[in-house]
């Protein structure tokens, strides 16, 4: 538990921590520090507390631990309130400040104060705060002549209908996000008509935020189904609401932001380079805004889907180079996107045949599934044990071949089938007949189990990663580039599948 709490801490945050502990110790042989540095290292360590207290003290470790847990969340919790929006912080403080002049019957002041606050939140769309300023106003308003509580009335009214309808967007994102855990396949018109069981149409006018949870869902649902294609018009479709905003786009620039992000892989995972680079153009435009206010946080996700459109439009090179020149430490915070980019990275490797710098790259990866699992998803651990059983074979290692294909089995066979993915499956029993027997790879019965086994009649719809693996079957039948059959499957969308 400790550990993970502190892994969430950036490397200048864990130095803010350190300091703050040296301030807080009154004793010099205080542990506190030594038993952060210890959990914060890679190296598992056992009995903590002989390591600690130099003999059996368990009674002293939990209570020192305990006293670190406290500390950190206080830490954290403070870090969280600096780092709220400022319009946020500031809406709230003028409500505060507002009600005291109220209950000190400075009523002038404190009716100036509150419609501040009120300006405010409409500005940003707070509409949780801006229920509770209206509450405030229609509370006092008797003493203020110059506002009609009826208008007043009217006010809150219409807000509640927001607020409402910002609630129901929360029902609907948890209730799509139920249906994702249950590994259900028809989610994509599981999102359609939750929308509807909520009352609620793209077509409304929602706020900023609203729009960044409806895409947020879609993008989950695309990653988890893998199915981008039946998804893209409903993203389209989202966005289309923000050139309505287009005033307010700087005022919401981390869901401007996060969203054209979304759209850019969208259009990525449907093989729409050119618009993806679009997107991904806009993208980097915001990010520069406010000194570069959100660079940082949103760089992984740029660069990962800026090399991606690189590598699949035949710029391998400049793909590796912008992944072989990323900061892997700098962004470790936001450990999701540097392990998508490691795993893209080891994928552009073994695409240019570069099988020792791939295994490398792969070597780095020294946590176990159920670590990665929880910190990227099952989708990507399929993904990252695949291409690591395509490189051994290419390196023909074959006792850790056949253990990987068994491991991988054993992990992975349940789940798949659950999913109803056995197309995977599938692509592995060839891929091992294959390695087992090179020479069938000329034959027809071999062609014929491929064209029955991985090719589907909804083409179009054909996910650009899957192609990617079928690419490698394909480059081995007719005895081709690989890196080349990967670019000519995915420029023709796939629309003669693997014949």
């Amino acid at each position: 538990m400790l550990s993970s709490i502190i892994h969430t801490l950036s490397n200048e945050e864990k130095r803010r921590f350190i300091n703050l502990l040296r301030q807080k110790n009154k004793r010099s042989d205080t542990k506190n520090i030594q038993l952060f540095k210890l959990l914060d290292s890679t190296t598992t360590h056992k009995d903590l507390d002989i390591l600690i207290y130099g003999k059996k003290a368990k009674g002293a470790y939990h209570a020192l631990c305990k006293r670190l847990h406290d500390t950190l969340i206080d830490f954290i919790a403070s870090k969280s309130f600096e780092e709220e929006t400022s319009e946020e912080m500031e809406t709230i403080r003028l409500l505060r400040v507002s009600r005291i002049f109220f209950e000190q019957k400075q009523y002038k002041i404190a009716f100036k104060t509150i419609k501040k606050a009120e300006q405010k939140a409409k500005e940003y769309a707070l509409f949780s705060i801006l229920n509770e300023i209206y509450y405030t106003q229609i509370q006092y308003a008797h003493l203020n002549t110059s506002t009609s509580l009826e208008a007043l009335l009217i006010h809150f009214k219409n807000n509640k209908k927001s607020l409402q309808q910002e609630e129901n967007l929360n029902l609907f994102y948890a209730t799509v996000q139920h249906e994702l855990i249950q590994q259900k396949k028809d989610v994509v018109p599981i999102i359609k008509g939750t929308l509807s069981k909520f009352g609620l149409s793209i077509t409304q006018d929602f706020t900023f935020r609203s729009l960044f949870k409806i895409l947020e869902i879609t993008n989950k649902t695309a990653y988890v189904t893998r199915d981008y294609h039946t998804i893209l018009p409903f993203v389209e479709e989202t966005y289309k609401q923000i050139d309505t905003k287009e005033n307010l786009i700087d005022k919401h620039l981390f869901y401007h932001i996060q969203i054209l992000y979304y759209v850019a892989n969208s259009y990525f995972r449907n093989k729409n380079f050119k618009t993806s680079m679009l997107y991904l153009q806009s993208m980097q435009e915001q990010m520069q805004k406010y000194q570069q206010k959100y660079h940082k946080q949103f760089y992984p996700q740029y660069i990962l889907v800026q090399s991606l459109n690189l590598n699949y439009t035949g710029k391998a090179k400049k793909a590796i180079t912008m992944l072989d020149a990323f900061d892997y430490e700098k962004h470790k915070d936001q450990i999701s996107y540097v392990l998508d980019i490691k795993l893209s990275l080891i994928v552009f490797y073994f695409q240019q045949q570069q099988f020792k710098e791939a295994l490398n790259t792969i070597n780095d990866f020294y946590h176990s599934d159920i670590w990665y699992t929880e910190k990227a998803g099952i989708a990507w651990v399929i993904k990252k044990n695949l291409i690591e059983i395509l490189l051994h074979i290419e390196l023909d290692h074959i006792e850790v071949v056949e253990s990987r294909i068994a491991s991988f089995k054993k992990k992975h066979k349940l789940y798949l089938k659950n999913n109803e993915d056995t197309r995977v499956l599938s692509f592995l029993k060839l891929a091992t007949a294959y390695y087992n027997k090179p020479e069938i790879a000329t034959t027809t019965v071999f062609k014929d189990k491929i064209l029955q086994t991985l090719t589907t009649s909804t083409s179009q719809k054909e996910d650009i990663f899957d192609m990617s693996f079928y690419a490698w079957i394909k480059s081995k039948i007719f005895d081709t580039d690989l890196y080349k059959t990967t670019l000519d499957l995915v420029t023709i969308n796939s629309t003669k599948g693997l014949s």
